[in-house]
């Protein structure tokens, strides 16, 4: 119970007030939601993942033994909620939804902070942590905004609107920097941060402003259902069974599996909203998983410290 009131209060807890800020908000001075979209995927979303990315040093060591994890991790959910989906009969666009619900995962705002206080002591835990929040983010604007994208437009449309998106420039332009070692001067730099901070707060805030649009009673619903179950609690035995399959242990391997269940990634349901597919399904999706989460990452949590310490 100590693990559960103290995720619960100090990472779910902010979450779900930034939310409620934006539903009151949003009854009070009902926002151009695709406006609101539009600047974070144009402007808040590039400079965070850039300076992300532009940031991160990675060990690799450490980032082999991540790289072949995630690659077979998200892998194995691909094709899970593939079939999953399939089985449900989804529509094209019903389909794109949940398949991201299912493989976006919550590293950054929801991992980070979980980890830096499970490993207080241990750094590794949190490096780990952050290079697996630029796996994310690298799946989340190829795979998942293909997904979005093909549902709605094929073939040479794709590949433009891929092209054209700036959070596609800001992760390769940070990538290139970082390995070139380059100093960004201040008077860019300043600007660039005060943006970063602020993407968890208005995206957060967004996603509140969706969700009072939203019957809460429509939540529960049998995709939005499935959809949590296969992210919250499939997921991590995945990542249990990829980490004894590889002979990983330790901190490393306790890392991956606390990784492994976090809930349905924030920028699934921005995504969604910006390219008008599903939104209100994705929002909902993130909302129901990120409470649910505060119950099954705890038990995560908990396994972890009995099979890998």
């Amino acid at each position: 119970m100590n693990y559960l009131s103290m995720i619960f209060f100090q990472i779910v807890a902010p979450i779900l007030l930034l939310l409620i800020v934006g539903v009151l908000l949003q009854k009070k001075f009902q926002f151009n939601l695709k406006a609101m979209s539009q600047l974070i995927t144009y402007c808040f979303m590039p400079v965070a993942v850039f300076l992300n990315i532009y940031e991160t040093t990675i060990e690799l060591s450490v980032l082999g033994q991540v790289a072949i994890f995630i690659m077979l991790f998200i892998g194995c959910q691909m094709l899970l909620s593939h079939y999953i989906a399939k089985v449900l009969k989804l529509n094209r666009m019903e389909s794109a939804v949940f398949k991201n619900s299912v493989v976006l995962i919550n590293s950054g705002n929801y991992g980070i902070p979980v980890a830096q206080m499970v490993f207080s002591t241990q750094p590794i835990g949190v490096a780990i942590q952050v290079i697996l929040v630029i796996f994310q983010n690298m799946t989340t604007y190829t795979y998942g905004l293909y997904n979005l994208i093909s549902s709605t437009k094929s073939g040479v449309e794709i590949v433009k609107d891929f092209v054209k998106m700036p959070i596609v420039h800001g992760l390769i332009l940070g990538v290139i920097l970082n390995v070139l070692n380059f100093e960004i001067p201040q008077t860019v730099r300043i600007p660039l941060d005060h943006i970063s901070e602020g993407f968890i707060a208005v995206a957060l805030i967004t996603l509140g402003a969706q969700l009072s649009q939203i019957e809460l009673k429509t939540m529960i619903n049998k995709t939005i259902v499935i959809s949590c179950f296969t992210r919250l609690v499939v997921g991590p035995a995945t990542a249990l069974l990829i980490i004894y399959l590889l002979g990983l242990d330790g901190v490393v391997a306790q890392s991956l599996f606390i990784a492994s269940a976090f809930p349905t990634s924030r920028n699934s349901s921005s995504l969604a909203l910006e390219y008008d597919v599903e939104s209100n399904t994705a929002a909902q999706t993130v909302l129901f998983s990120t409470i649910v989460s505060c119950i099954t990452v705890t038990i995560v949590i908990y396994l972890s410290t009995i099979l890998f310490t």
